[in-house]
Parts: C-alpha cells; structure tokens; sequence
C-alpha cells in the first residue's frame, strides 16, 4: 500500500533562507505522485494550530440559528454554509469560509478589502472573542509557507523559484475554510468505492481547484486520497499540515505535477474538524502550461485557463446539482 510522503521543511517563522536541496527534490517527487504529502518545519507554531483548533470548536458550538446569520450565497462567498455539493451529492459537513485581505490595517468590509468574493463576515466579537485574530492570523501564516511550497515545486520543475509569483501577484484569492464533520448515524465504509451506493461522505472525491492546498487536522482521521491501490487514509501528524497539488499547477506543470482525487469519510460517535487554505491565483491570472517545459515535452496539454472563469464555474456546483461540474480536462488540448 502506497505511503504519504513526510517532509521537515526545515524553516522557522518568516524564514527566507534557501531551501535544501532534499527538500525541493522531495517536494517535487511528491508532487509528481501520489500529489498529497505531510509537511513539519513549516514555521507555524504549534501554539497557533492549537488557536486555531479551539476557535473552530468554538465557532461551529454556537447556536445553528447564529451561525446561519453569517450564511453565505453564490454572490457572497464568505461566511457558513451547511448544504454544499461536491460532485452533486450533498456533503456531510458544514463549513465557515473567510478570505485574504489585501489591507489587513482597515475593517473588512472597507472598499479596499471588498472584491469579487464580497467580504468576510465574522460573529459578533461578544460572541466569540478573538476569533477573527485568530482566523486572519492563521491565513497569513498559511500564506507564507505557501509562498516557499510554491517556491519548491518551481525549482523541481526546472525554473526559477519565483518563475509563478506573478500570478499571485500584488494579490491572490486564496481563502481558509473551517470544516466540521459531525458524527453521521450512515456512513460510507473507509474502503467504499469513489461513487459509494450507500452512506454518507464528508466531502465526496474531488480535485481542489487552485494551485495547491494546506490543511491542519485534528486528532480524527478521514482524510483519503485516491491511489492506483485504492483509497488510503492521510492520517493526522500532531503539528504536520497536508499539502496537495492543485489544478492549476497541473496545468502549469504540464501535468509533471498531479492534481489527486481526494475525499473524507465519517463516522459514527465521533467529530472531526480541519482547516484547509486554498491558495489561489489572482482572478486576473490566465494559467498555462510554463514554456520552459514545453522544450522538453514538446506540446502544451492544455489551453490557456482563466482561473477567476474556473473558479467562478467550478463554485457554482456547490450550491445545487446545476449539471456537470468543470474540471481541467475540459480544457486539454487532445
């Protein structure tokens, strides 16, 4: 059975020293197969995954009627939601999402942190005290470690470590979401087929949209990803974040990088809760296979990718089974 890769990144908070060079080749072979790896060193301290992990228990206890307050709509796309689709079945889970601001200094729902996604809401302060801190503070430490994860899978393809920057670049739509899985009275067994006929998933088999994810766990495992022997479980690491390879740098990488099918599964008389940052390319970003590659692989596989199209099309199947969800393969060239 196939293991998931491990990697010490070897950084502290906010280094920007070079990264080893079994570091990048580790990445990069990981990104290569099976596309989902654990990573400690990353620079976030343990102290802060522990906020983190408390003010999602926090939030998701409140009262249903509080949280769906802040619901979230195809136009506002941050804040709880409880009905998602993936691949048109609905989800055994209900999340809260929040985004990046480009001027951390002002309110959130000042124009200059007002974009295509609208703007994050938040529970009243009384409520919850200092979870918005904590959750802005938790994306930007994301942020960072991202900024050196893409840096490496740059130097395993070959190219310079900012070669991808520009595409996040002087902003990105990258976002935290909070997931809890509530204990589920039907759930799919851990060894049930990518479509299962019976039971319930947390999140049915899909593909993250963007360039690459990083998800903190707690102590339940469920977490699945899809590999030539079947699905096999990415369990929790205490302190380790997960990384996996996204659609837009399989399209970048020219498929040399693999975006996995992955999926959670539940359980009965158990909980379980993870935070994922989905980090995302500028809306204005076009993405395409890096021409320095094509040298070596002669064609492009794909066309060139709107991302701020892709997403938009891709989000609005987890609303309701509106038909066939897009995926990249729409966009390949054979």
């Amino acid at each position: 059975m196939q293991r998931i890769p491990r990697i010490d990144l070897g950084l502290e908070a906010g280094s920007r020293g070079a990264l080893a060079a079994d570091v990048v080749q580790g990445v990069a072979a990981a990104c290569r197969e099976p596309g989902f790896f654990q990573v400690t060193g990353h620079g976030i301290e343990p102290a802060q995954l522990d906020r983190l992990g408390a003010g999602m228990r926090r939030f998701f206890a409140l009262p249903r009627e509080k949280k769906r307050e802040l619901l979230r709509s195809p136009d506002r796309a941050w804040g709880y939601y409880d009905t998602e689709y993936t691949k048109q079945t609905l989800d055994w889970k209900e999340v809260f999402d929040f985004g990046r601001l480009p001027r951390p200094d002002l309110p959130d729902d000042h124009p200059a942190n007002v974009g295509l996604d609208g703007t994050n809401r938040w529970p009243a302060p009384e409520l919850l005290p200092g979870f918005r801190a904590t959750m802005l503070a938790y994306l930007a430490a994301c942020e960072g470690v991202a900024f050196r994860l893409l840096e490496a899978m740059c130097l395993g393809l070959g190219v310079a470590g900012n070669r991808l920057d520009e595409g996040f670049r002087p902003t990105h739509s990258s976002f935290v979401r909070l997931n809890h899985y509530p204990s589920c009275e039907d759930p799919a067994p851990a060894d049930a087929p990518d479509a299962p006929a019976t039971g319930k998933l947390g999140v049915n088999r899909h593909r993250d949209a963007g360039a690459m994810t990083l998800v903190a766990q707690t102590d339940a495992a469920g977490l699945q990803v899809r590999c030539p022997d079947g699905w096999i479980g990415v369990d929790p690491v205490p302190d380790a974040l997960v990384v996996n390879v996204a659609d837009m740098m399989q399209v970048w990488s020219n498929d040399r990088y693999k975006s996995p099918l992955h999926r959670v599964v539940v359980r009965t008389g158990g909980e379980r809760f993870s935070a994922p940052f989905f980090f995302n390319p500028s809306y204005e970003a076009v993405c395409a296979p890096l021409p320095e590659l094509l040298a070596v692989d002669g064609r492009p596989h794909y066309r060139p990718i709107s991302w701020g199209e892709f997403r938009s099309l891709r989000a609005a199947g987890d609303y309701a089974d509106i038909g066939e969800e897009v995926q990249v393969e729409h966009y390949r060239i054979d």
